[in-house]
């Protein structure tokens, strides 16, 4: 098995006449070195299954196969969809048979479209949907157990944000439905081509339950949203619109045990679920 370096990744390239769009969110790893740590940090057992979202060129998915059962990669990209397999049958023929490519976009992915259910999803992901595209794929498939992904430094500072911090919002809060989330390292924007005008970080997760209440997630997103539209009102002001009147707000607020003048960076998901559950009737 061979890695891909900057030459390969640019003679694939020019190969496929190919220049990366801001569209699809298109910078890719040209280092062997990093793609090695995060094959290595990601821990995948002999058994996993692994989702990729975005694997371009295949510098990641190349250090993938060898440490994985199965390799099943999401590609927007038709072009490089269609490349991918004859990339990892020169470079690694030894585990082509371990890959498989669902052509599409991976917020519109459901499980269906799998040919196995994925226990781990390791990617580089695409800048401009990276959350969006996380939060579908732990809704989508709940086989997944765990996961690392390469994401924007900003966004992963916000996904891995604990109540209270500066950071803390919306993406915080639901992704800590889903998993315990952490920040795993940084990654240098010289790692990439083109080179990204950003840092990135690698952010893991480990799925867990989500908290035990009497409203779905749909009702407990609903507050986060609306907690989160207005950072500097009191809860009892930012969920008035949600619950109908300030006054109703409050209601529902005391009903849950939080205080109205709180804010929703101090709110643990436990704590929204609670509100959730005390939505007054209309």
């Amino acid at each position: 098995m061979s890695l891909l370096g900057p030459v390969e990744i640019r003679n694939l390239a020019d190969k496929l006449d190919l220049r990366p769009t801001k569209r699809f969110g298109q910078n890719f790893v040209i280092d062997g070195g990093t793609v090695r740590r995060v094959v290595r940090i990601a821990a995948l057992e002999p058994d996993d299954v692994v989702v990729e979202v975005g694997p371009g060129l295949g510098s990641l998915t190349l250090a993938l196969l060898p440490a994985a059962a199965r390799v099943i990669a999401v590609e927007i990209d038709p072009v490089l969809a269609g490349q991918l397999p004859h990339t990892v049958a020169d470079h690694d023929p030894g585990h082509a048979d371990r890959l498989s490519v669902v052509p599409g976009d991976a917020m519109r992915v459901s499980a269906s479209d799998f040919p196995a259910e994925p226990t781990a999803l390791v990617a580089n992901l695409p800048y401009n949907v990276s959350v969006p595209v996380l939060l579908h794929l732990l809704e989508t498939l709940p086989s997944l157990r765990k996961g690392l992904v390469m994401v924007q430094s900003e966004v992963g500072d916000r996904l891995a944000a604990p109540p209270g911090s500066k950071i803390y919002g919306v993406p915080s809060v639901k992704a800590a439905w889903y998993a315990e989330v952490r920040r795993a390292g940084a990654v240098s924007r010289t790692v990439f081509w083109p080179v990204p005008n950003v840092d990135s970080v690698l952010v893991s997760f480990a799925r867990r339950e989500p908290p035990v209440t009497s409203a779905s997630r749909e009702e407990v997103f609903a507050v986060i949203d609306a907690a989160f539209a207005q950072r500097r009102k009191t809860l009892r002001a930012a969920l008035a619109s949600w619950a109908g009147t300030a006054a109703r707000a409050e209601e529902a607020l005391d009903k849950a045990g939080i205080p109205s003048g709180s804010r929703g960076e101090r709110l643990s998901v436990t704590d929204f679920a609670r509100i959730a559950e005390h939505r007054p009737l209309s």
